[in-house]
């Protein structure tokens, strides 16, 4: 077999002696897709053995490819460069770390891939990304304060995140960023997408990249204004999530509190519906956060409109957090009377409560950045970082601890 390689050095060095061994010639050692693309076609190739990072494996480079009648397989380091590939629908994703002589039955074309890709994973979420909404009934429970700072948490894990603005009733993600929206991201995203404009491209031009230290992460704005809700259609939605799916690891998505069926207030059956984008994001959604505030009204409320959500969404997908539990509202022990109301009224036996903590929510506001940047050490990040570990991420501590961040850096950056 004629190899090209698109490979990082140290793997290149490990593998170079076995493939000449195993009797396969290497035409080319290159380190981009880039410049594998611009070569293509003035090499012979029968298979391109490529890193599954966004440097080294690209759409246009699969174009190349598929255009050639050559095959691609792809070796991944990180679950980042493993879901890139997917991605771009290659399944052919072997670990980098294999021997020679499991990746050559690829490479051959004599095997059919196993144990080695994430099938787990895979099956969770078959479509890409997973969506996250995050939804709480009308009382400003912390809709947002929550998706932007579960969106940071995941980031600093090595996640590729895309946060959403969702709210047809009054977004306030771009301004607790400090970004402008004059341009709605998400409008414009879901506008291309129903017009089947939006590409990678689109997609990098109408997300500002939020900068953090280790952790960056992409925003789509909401609307500026109430009046726009309109741009927010349904099947747009699920047009424009369907395609950011294949962007990012994680889609967070903060979602309007009103889940009345408004179709029913209209003579007119076929104008657009002001909580239909809310409806199609929690319907989109594989997880659903739930937030309610730790006071008699701000739980009342919660309990409420719970039995709504879920005429909405499945049990199995929602997750409550309570926000805001203090003494001062609700008396001695107020993370037990929170919990007991919850499994009295509701039959909810499992929660996450999140202390109140205003010089952090303070401190945030202030310097318009997260959690993470402005208070480390409060109690409220943690809460929301125990969130993240135990609900959202449940694997082990080890690997959270060696996520790689350097691919997502060099991809945001190059956007």
């Amino acid at each position: 077999m004629r190899l090209l390689l698109i490979l990082d050095h140290a793997t290149e060095d490990r593998l170079l002696a076995d493939i000449v061994e195993y009797g396969h010639t290497v035409v080319a050692r290159l380190l981009s897709s880039r410049e594998a693309e611009a070569r293509l076609p003035d090499l012979e190739v029968d298979v391109v053995l490529a890193g599954a990072g966004r440097s080294t494996l690209s759409a246009d480079l699969l174009r190349a490819t598929d255009s050639r009648g050559i095959r691609v397989v792809a070796l991944a380091s990180t679950d980042l460069d493993r879901h890139h590939a997917r991605s771009l629908g290659i399944h052919e994703v072997l670990e980098a770390d294999v021997a020679w002589g499991e990746i050559d039955a690829f490479v051959g074309g004599s095997a059919v891939l196993g144990a080695r890709v994430d099938e787990t994973a895979e099956a969770a979420h078959p479509r890409g990304a997973r969506v996250i909404a995050v939804w709480g009934p009308a009382g400003a429970p912390g809709r947002t304060t929550l998706s932007i700072n579960v969106a940071a948490e995941l980031a600093a894990r090595g996640r590729d995140v895309v946060l959403i603005d969702a709210d047809t009733y009054g977004g306030a993600i771009a301004p607790a960023l400090g970004l402008l929206d004059e341009a709605p991201g998400f409008a414009s995203a879901c506008r291309l997408a129903g017009s089947g404009s939006l590409d990678r491209a689109e997609f990098d031009r109408i997300a500002p990249v939020y900068s953090a230290a280790g952790a960056p992460f992409r925003v789509l704005t909401g609307i500026p204004t109430s009046r726009r809700w309109p741009e927010l259609a349904p099947d747009r939605i699920d047009a424009a999530i369907e395609v950011l799916r294949t962007v990012a690891t994680d889609i967070v998505i903060d979602v309007g509190f009103n889940l009345e069926a408004d179709d029913e207030l209209s003579s007119d059956l076929f104008s657009p519906r002001r909580n239909a984008a809310t409806a199609a994001s929690l319907r989109l959604a594989d997880d659903v956060l739930a937030v309610g505030l730790a006071d008699p009204i701000g739980l009342a409320r919660f309990l409420r409109a719970h039995v709504d959500l879920l005429d909405v969404v499945s049990t199995s997908r929602v997750h409550v957090v309570i926000n805001r539990v203090r003494g001062s509202a609700l008396g001695i022990d107020a993370a037990g009377q929170v919990r007991q109301s919850l499994r009295r009224f509701a039959g909810i036996e499992t929660a996450t409560l999140l202390p109140h903590d205003q010089r952090a929510s303070d401190a945030a506001i202030l310097l318009a950045r997260t959690l993470r940047e402005a208070a480390p050490r409060s109690g409220l990040r943690a809460g929301i970082r125990g969130l993240v570990d135990t609900v959202l991420l449940p694997i082990a501590a080890d690997d959270l601890a060696v996520r790689p961040r350097r691919a997502l850096r060099r991809s945001l950056a190059a956007g």
